[in-house]
């Protein structure tokens, strides 16, 4: 165990290193008393690139973890590992052992595979596309070819929840609630996307908007913005309007950005089994 409250993490790829980090980071964040210090080496697929990775390696000691698949590369690299007594495991090795035991079936060994531009890469595309033009309320009038649309006062993370989803291939649009400005009546009218609205606790929203009034230095004639009872009455609104078009609605105080995302999507995935009446 590191005495130093930090230890070097070092993530050796063949592709993109996406795997590794959110693999890593997941396990890292149960650890309250150290922190990693990473080291990516992505796109890692020949003998002089993995040279690059052992010296990096070899001078600052700490855990390693790969997804390679190129045998020589991975000898090489546990070679390496265990003459210098470090940790070193494969993320991918256990579960396509597990994949090969029950498919009977050996892998392709394809570098990068779930990379490739299919359908389903472009279908991300198109959504992050649209979701960027149909931010902030900026074309309502386009928002029945929504999967899903956002809406909620300001600061209830609606930009980057929608942004979260286009990259899972659903297209979002996200409209502002605004105090004394009507939502636009097509809003009202949607029937296509699933209507969702966020929202989170006074304390929060004021917490946030002052935070974000700081970061931008900027000064407000009008306090209401930040006022906890004008917020109050905003998420009374927002509330209410949701429960008069029957729109689910989703806390977020407390959530992060991809917890939000996961309810969205489970509520998506609900809407799409139902019968339809």
């Amino acid at each position: 165990m590191p005495d130093t409250g930090y230890f070097h993490l070092h993530l050796v790829s063949d592709a993109t290193g996406e795997t590794l980090i959110t693999v890593a980071r997941a396990a890292a964040a149960q650890y309250a008393n150290v922190q990693p210090v990473e080291h990516l080496y992505p796109m890692v697929r020949s003998k002089k690139q993995l040279d690059h990775c052992l010296a990096e390696i070899s001078e600052a000691p700490g855990l390693v973890l790969y997804t390679l698949l190129e045998e020589d590369l991975i000898q090489s690299l546990e070679d390496k590992c265990r003459e210098l007594g470090l940790p070193c495991m494969s993320v991918l090795g256990p579960v396509l052992r597990l994949f090969q035991s029950y498919l009977g079936a050996e892998t392709i060994h394809r570098v990068g595979a779930q990379h490739v531009l299919n359908a389903e890469y472009f279908q991300r595309i198109e959504a992050l596309n649209y979701t960027m033009m149909h931010d902030d309320g900026q074309q309502v009038e386009g928002l029945e070819e929504a999967d899903v649309v956002l809406i909620g006062v300001s600061r209830t993370s609606k930009t980057p929840t929608s942004i979260y989803l286009a990259n899972r291939g659903v297209k979002t649009g996200n409209v502002p609630l605004v105090p004394r400005v009507p939502l636009p009546p097509s809003v009202e009218k949607l029937t296509r996307p699933l209507v969702v609205g966020l929202y989170a606790s006074p304390e929060r929203i004021v917490q946030i908007r002052e935070n974000r009034l700081l970061g931008l230095k900027a000064h407000r004639d009008d306090d209401q913005y930040i006022d906890k009872t004008a917020v109050t009455e905003e998420l009374q609104y927002s509330r209410r309007l949701c429960a008069k078009h029957n729109w689910p609605t989703i806390d977020v105080t407390r959530r992060s950005i991809e917890e939000t995302a996961a309810a969205v999507m489970r509520l998506l995935s609900e809407r799409r089994r139902a019968p339809i009446s």
